[in-house]
Formats: structure tokens, C-alpha cells, sequence
């Protein structure tokens, strides 16, 4: 499956257009697209999800057509990829991203924008990792800060992954934007060793997306390798939507959450008489272990290493008295 997270949406953006753009992705064979809403610092108190709601494909996949116009209708509505509603928050102070882990209840992906050094180092270092799952940087300007190594290994160790945009620059960019995404781009793969990166288009058009297979030869040109390419297209973008699924259906992103069947009354008395016979045994078992009681007749209680040694001690002491009365 191919993804492609960043599709970007505003108020502005019309019905039309939006329909056009999701199903020029899904004929180019993207299968899960995410509908960004991008916001700046801080947030405000009551997070809404403005993004509009799609029905899922299984839904709209439902219908049985008996003419070849509801047939041509139906194939276009199979390929509408799935939607996901994402959040790209930019900051340039890390202490503006407290109203994180209430974004994440409304949103299914959440991402940071830092557009300084200290915001950059604190997505890398500080930010949890459980509220967001991407670091997206506008590649197409001059950043102010240098993306070395060590923070972003170290982000990468974390679970973070680093997000490429091309579409700004290939729907209307000019020259310069071209030129800082190519020199950024290429900075960022020496920095991660082309390890956790996810490509997204950011097209706010149709004209604006490109092929997986024009996407992975221009990211070659920029220094990544074919297969760290379709790494970012496929693999690491399915690991940031299957992890942000089960952090939001699980505990603590380990245990599944499901519903469990009621126990019938038959069942509940079952589980009253197994429970009072343990208690009872073990009432039992707990007086013949004291050495006093007869309710555990049939079984000895074991004996300690302690015990056994002072049982010797006391054998030799009665074998040594008995020889000195003979003598």
C-alpha cells in the first residue's frame, strides 16, 4: 500500500477541488490519503476537527449497479482512497504544545512544524512521542538552523519519523524554493542516513501530485537510495498509521482494548463454588502446614533446610547422651 499523509485542506479549500485531488491520488495508486489542517501555536482550548468527513470505501462499495452508469459511478467512488484527518501544529517555543494530548483525541495524526533551532531540538529530544508521531519541515525555505545527526538519530530512536514535501515547489514554486528543497532534502538524508522518512505530496491541487514511481526517481537525484524511497512511501507512513490507530484503541499502545461477553448466571454460581472450595482448601492446608490441626492427614507438610539441620543436631545430642549413661 502507498500513503501519502499531507493533502493539505483549509476553509477555503472547495468541495470540488478537494474530490478531484483525492481521486487523482487514488488513480495515481495511492491508497490512504490524510487531509491536513495545519495550525499555529498555541493551540486553542477547545480543539475541533474541521476537516470534512468521508464515508469509508467499504460503504460506498456497497451499491449493486444494473446500468453501465451507475457502473462508471460506482468505479469512481471505489476509488476514493481512505482519509485520514491529521494536525500539523507550528511553533517556535516548545512550552506552546500543551494541548497536544487533547488534539490527539480529535484528530488521527498529529504533527509538529518547529520553524526555530531550540523548537527544532525540543521536536527532536522533548516532545513526546505517545501525542505525536511526525516532524514536518518546510524544506522549500532557508532554515534557520542546521539538521545534524545526533538530534535527528536521536529523534528517529524515539519513533519519530521526518516528513519530505515536494508539492510546493512542483505546483507554481520558483526557482529558489526549488533550490532550498534540493539542497534541504539532501542535507536531511545525510543527517538520518536515509532512515525514517515518510514523502508526502503537500498538493493543495491535483497538478501538483506526482507518481510513487516520479517521486522515488526524484528523490535519487537528491541523494536517496530506490529503496529508502519506496521505504518512505510504503513502510515507514503504514508504521505512523498503524502505531497512531493503537495508541488510540489501546492501552498504553500495547493492549488491544476489546469488549468482553457478560458471564451467564449458571457460570457466575460456578465461579462462587470453585472460589469458596479454594478457600476452604486452603484454610485446610494452612493448619496441617503449621504442624497442628488434622486436616491434612493424608499429606506431610516439607520440611525446611533448617528445620532438617536441627532435627540432625538434636539426634546427635540424644546418641551422644545415650552413650554416656552406657559408659
Amino acid at each position: 500500500m502507498l500513503y501519502d499523509l499531507n493533502i493539505p485542506w483549509s476553509p477555503t479549500t472547495t468541495p470540488s477541488d478537494l474530490e478531484r485531488t483525492l481521486r487523482f491520488s487514488a488513480q495515481l495508486g495511492y491508497n490512504v490519503v490524510a487531509l491536513n489542517h495545519t495550525l499555529d501555536a498555541p493551540l486553542p482550548g477547545n480543539i475541533q476537527n474541521p476537516l470534512p468527513k468521508f464515508p469509508p470505501p467499504s460503504t460506498a462499495n456497497n451499491p449493486q449497479p444494473s446500468s453501465s452508469s451507475q457502473q462508471r459511478q460506482t468505479s469512481s467512488t471505489q476509488r476514493t482512497p481512505t482519509i485520514l484527518h491529521r494536525l500539523t501544529l507550528s511553533f517556535t517555543d516548545p512550552s506552546q504544545n500543551q494541548q497536544l494530548p487533547r488534539a490527539a483525541q480529535s484528530y488521527d495524526l498529529i504533527a509538529v512544524r518547529p520553524t526555530t533551532e531550540k523548537a527544532f531540538q525540543a521536536a527532536c529530544l522533548t516532545v513526546s512521542a505517545t501525542d505525536v508521531s511526525l516532524i514536518s519541515l518546510d524544506l522549500s525555505t532557508r532554515l534557520p538552523f542546521y539538521l545534524r545527526p545526533k538530534p535527528c538519530m536521536a529523534a528517529i530512536a524515539r519513533g519519530l519519523r521526518f516528513e519530505i514535501c515536494y508539492g510546493s515547489v512542483l505546483g507554481g514554486g520558483d526557482a529558489r524554493a526549488r533550490a532550498n528543497l534540493a539542497g534541504n532534502v539532501a542535507q536531511l538524508v545525510r543527517a538520518t542516513r536515509g532512515r525514517g522518512l515518510v514523502v508526502s505530496s503537500e498538493a493543495a491541487g491535483a497538478l501538483a501530485l506526482r507518481a510513487p514511481a516520479d517521486v522515488v526517481n526524484l528523490l535519487a537525484v537528491w541523494g536517496l537510495a530506490t529503496e529508502r524511497g519506496m521505504e518512505a512511501l510504503g513502510t515507514n507512513p503504514r508504521g505512523v498509521v498503524v502505531n497512531e490507530g493503537i495508541k488510540r484503541s489501546g492501552f498504553r499502545g500495547v493492549v488491544d482494548i476489546v469488549g468482553v461477553a457478560e458471564r451467564s448466571e449458571g457460570e457466575k454460581g460456578e465461579g462462587k463454588d470453585s472460589k469458596k472450595r479454594k478457600n476452604d482448601s486452603g484454610t485446610v492446608e494452612g493448619g496441617g502446614g503449621n504442624g497442628g490441626g488434622d486436616g491434612n492427614k493424608g499429606e506431610e507438610a516439607p520440611i525446611s533446610k533448617r528445620q532438617a539441620k536441627k532435627l540432625k543436631a538434636a539426634l546427635r545430642k540424644k546418641e551422644v547422651g545415650e552413650k554416656v549413661n552406657k559408659a
